[in-house]
């Protein structure tokens, strides 16, 4: 195979701060190369070099043998480098074939747009992934997966030679996982080269045949994925040992904090459960089977149709997201920078929950308080940055969830609900949120988590509930049930 991409001795400072620093990588025809890394690591700057965004300090970028300096995106696609996003670059209102074909010379007859010759060259494209989309649907109706698809398919139509992939799997069921590896070894068969950006390096160990590691902006250690392993992978990236991901689990209480009875709602129907003091218990299923629709009705988010709901004993009814904030049952949304954050200072999204603490008479009157609130919070939950002024969506994914969790946790919630806990997040930080999480619930807190990772799920609940099209199929016992089974629950089917 031939160097398609060769980037040598790539570094890129901000404000005096060296992001990347003497970076060198290859990518031959047909490879997948995996790039890893902590959130921080230099990953985003790498890639955003790549697609024209950001320019280099020093060193060089070769594509097929030729220096290339990108001073726009637009460059960086003509050039042959195409990037699909983890927030995926997808224009609401148009139909996916003109999805497809931005960017290109779009087929007119007589001054009009040649609607069949767009569609069918859309067609084509989705043909080439091994794809059926009806290119006609507005892009709005996809699902995760259609719209990935949607992305790379543009990759196609532009004569992307390198296509990098940035967290394709993040929103995405285990079966559109599988989807999209297709569609990856289709691309590799043609003679692209890939470069693929993960946290979940069980997924990498399937589709990738080399591996890159940065860590704070340096390259650490790279080779063939065959001959390495998870735990070297991780070692590498932390630039320490970590002995295991996941923590014990602890053992929960007797006493009964909720109880679900019958509980209906919009995409839900007839689920009962109960939690315990102390307790974390899981909630799967497929996208769309109803999982995040039971945290939203128990954290006033969503109003039930039916059922009964009892807290430590008495009827809940929250009237809204104050209301169950009010009875300490606290949700921490999936979505951190739309339902998470809000833009401004790390400072002020950590105290945001805890203003009247901080005011008198609705007038703002601590100003120390709040700074050592908020000292506190960045030192209990290590959160990485350069300040506590820093803008919040400067952050890394992982740190920005760290100061979610922060935020939310400053409620003092007896009941947390949290919704896809590590998405987005480096192997290292999750483990952070994994002990986290065990503290907690050793301390007595119940946690509901729901999480669209069954490895993740079955490690860190006590039990799980799997949902399938909105009704309960079964509770699972984490301890005693593998990832294929529960799996098969998540397809409504049960041993």
């Amino acid at each position: 195979m031939s160097d398609l991409l060769e980037i040598n001795g790539l570094t890129k400072s901000f404000g005096g701060t060296v992001v990347l620093n003497n970076v060198d990588l290859t990518v031959k025809s047909g490879e997948v190369r995996a790039l890893l890394g902590e959130n921080g690591a230099g990953k985003s700057t790498l890639i955003k070099i790549l697609a024209g965004i950001h320019h280099e300090d020093s060193g060089s970028v070769q594509l097929d043998g030729q220096e290339r300096h990108f001073r726009n995106p637009h460059d960086a696609v003509i050039a042959g480098i195409a990037t699909v996003h983890q927030e995926l670059m997808i224009s609401p209102g148009l139909s996916v074939a003109e999805n497809v074909l931005l960017g290109t010379k779009i087929p007119t007859r007589l001054g009009k747009i040649a609607w069949g010759e767009l569609n069918r060259t859309a067609e084509k494209w989705f043909a080439e992934l091994g794809q059926s989309i009806d290119v006609r649907r507005p892009v709005d109706e996809l699902s995760a997966v259609e719209m990935t698809m949607t992305a790379i398919a543009r990759a196609l139509c532009l004569d992307a030679k390198i296509l990098i992939l940035d967290e394709p799997t993040a929103a995405l069921t285990d079966s559109e996982v599988h989807l999209l590896f297709a569609t990856v070894k289709r691309l590799r068969e043609r003679g692209m080269g890939i470069i693929y950006v993960s946290h979940r390096l069980e997924e990498v160990f399937v589709i990738a045949d080399t591996f890159t590691v940065l860590r704070n902006g340096s390259k650490v250690s790279e080779g063939n994925v065959s001959e390495t392993n998870i735990p070297q992978i991780i070692n590498s990236m932390a630039g320490r040992e970590v002995s295991s991901i996941f923590p014990d689990r602890t053992i929960p209480g007797s006493k009964e904090i909720l109880s679900v009875n019958d509980l209906a709602a919009k995409k839900i129907k007839g689920v009962n459960f109960t939690v315990k003091a102390g307790e974390t218990f899981g909630i799967g299923g497929l996208a769309g089977s109803g999982r995040s629709e039971i945290l939203r009705v128990l954290a006033g988010a969503q109003r039930r149709t039916a059922g009964t709901i009892e807290l430590h004993g008495s009827a809940y009814q929250p009237k809204g997201i104050g209301s169950a904030q009010g009875q300490r049952v606290v949700l921490v949304p999936q979505e951190r920078r739309r339902d998470g954050l809000v833009p401004g200072s790390i400072l002020s999204n950590i105290v945001i929950t805890t203003l009247s603490k901080l005011t008198n008479f609705g007038f703002f009157s601590s100003t120390s308080m709040e700074r050592k609130m908020g000292k506190a919070a960045w030192e209990k939950f290590d959160i990485r940055g350069k300040s506590l002024s820093q803008e919040i969506f400067t952050l890394s994914g992982g740190n920005q969830q760290k100061v979610v969790l922060a935020k939310f946790l400053a409620l003092t919630p007896s009941l947390l609900l949290i919704d896809e806990p590590t998405k987005g997040v480096d192997v290292t930080t999750r483990s952070e949120i994994y002990r986290l999480l065990a503290e907690l619930a050793a301390n007595g807190m119940s946690i509901i988590v729901v999480s669209s990772e069954l490895t993740e799920l079955l490690a860190i609940s006590h039990r799980v509930l799997v949902m399938h099209e909105g009704r309960q199929i079964s509770i699972l016992e984490s301890s005693t049930t593998t990832e294929a089974e529960a799996l098969l629950a998540c397809y409504g089917r049960t041993a």
